[in-house]
This record gives C-alpha cells, sequence and structure tokens, in this order.
C-alpha cells in the first residue's frame, strides 16, 4: 500500500536530512572544489524542508507535484555537493 502523500513527504524530509551534510562545519564547506556554493544551497534546502515541517504540521496536504518538486531540487542540490566534493 502507497503512503498518503504527508506521510510521503515526511519520508523524503527524513530522508534528505539524512542524506545531506547540513552540520558540516563552514571550513569544509567552503574549502576545495566549488561547482556553486554549497553552503548557500544547503541553506536554501534546509528552509526548504523546515518550511514543510510546518506546513505538515498546519495540516497541509501536499500534491504530488509538491513531493516531486522537493525530490528535483534535492537530487539538484545533492550532485552539486557530489561536484565539490562534499558526499
Amino acid at each position: 500500500m502507497k503512503p498518503k502523500t504527508p506521510q510521503a513527504m515526511e519520508q523524503i524530509i527524513a530522508q534528505v536530512r539524512e542524506t545531506m551534510p547540513f552540520d558540516l562545519p563552514l571550513s569544509e564547506l567552503c574549502d576545495g572544489v566549488c561547482q556553486g556554493c554549497s553552503k548557500k544551497l544547503l541553506e536554501y534546502l534546509d528552509m526548504e524542508l523546515e518550511n514543510w515541517e510546518y506546513r505538515l504540521q498546519q495540516g497541509e496536504v501536499p500534491s504530488l507535484a509538491d513531493i516531486s518538486k522537493l525530490v528535483k531540487r534535492s537530487k539538484k542540490i545533492y550532485s552539486v555537493l557530489q561536484k565539490n566534493q562534499l558526499l
């Protein structure tokens, strides 16, 4: 049985939080190769996740398009972090 969209969004948020190096020190984020500002990208993604966490707590039901957009953004940021050798 497939999860409903709020549960799916919560699972995606948890997976992104586990995967991305949000706790990496600034000295490591801004050291070496830079194909995009890792610090700003992680800050942006963290704000997006916090926004969705808040909206879910308020009872908002995300659409499949909302879930797809978050997954797409997360994958793009993940790709940049890989290019910057942070993963």
